[in-house]
C-alpha cells in the first residue's frame, strides 16, 4: 500500500468549526476528530478509562474531557493531563483542497 491510500477522507473543512470535535469511522477504527485554532487533531476514539466517546467530549483550548468520567487528554499528541506517562493513541491529518484526511499508519 503507498502513502496515498493510506489517507482516508473523513470529512469538509466546514464540517466542523474550530473548537469543536466529532466522531469518524476510519476502517475498523473510531477516530476523535478535532478542530482547534492549531488545526486540526486526531485521537483514538476509545476512551482508556472504560470506553467513552472522546469524539463527544467537550473541547476546550486544545485539551478534551471525555463525557462519561472526565478524563482529559490534550488532542495534539494524546498526553492525559494528570500524567504525562499516559498517552492516547494520536493519527496524522491533513487537510487537501477543502478535506480533511486521516491516517492510522
Amino acid at each position: 500500500m503507498n502513502d496515498e491510500e493510506r489517507w482516508t477522507d473523513v470529512c469538509g473543512e466546514g464540517d466542523l468549526p474550530v473548537g469543536q470535535g466529532m466522531e469518524v469511522v476510519v476502517g475498523d477504527a473510531i477516530v476523535a476528530l478535532f478542530h482547534d485554532e492549531a488545526g486540526w487533531h486526531a485521537l483514538s476514539g476509545i476512551c482508556p478509562h472504560h470506553g467513552g466517546p472522546l469524539g463527544k467530549g467537550s473541547l476546550k483550548g486544545c485539551v478534551v474531557t471525555c463525557p462519561w468520567h472526565g478524563w482529559q487528554f490534550d488532542v495534539r499528541d494524546g498526553t492525559y493531563q494528570h500524567s504525562d506517562q499516559l498517552k492516547h493513541p494520536t493519527f496524522a491529518t491533513r487537510v487537501s483542497d477543502g478535506r480533511v484526511a486521516v491516517r492510522l499508519t
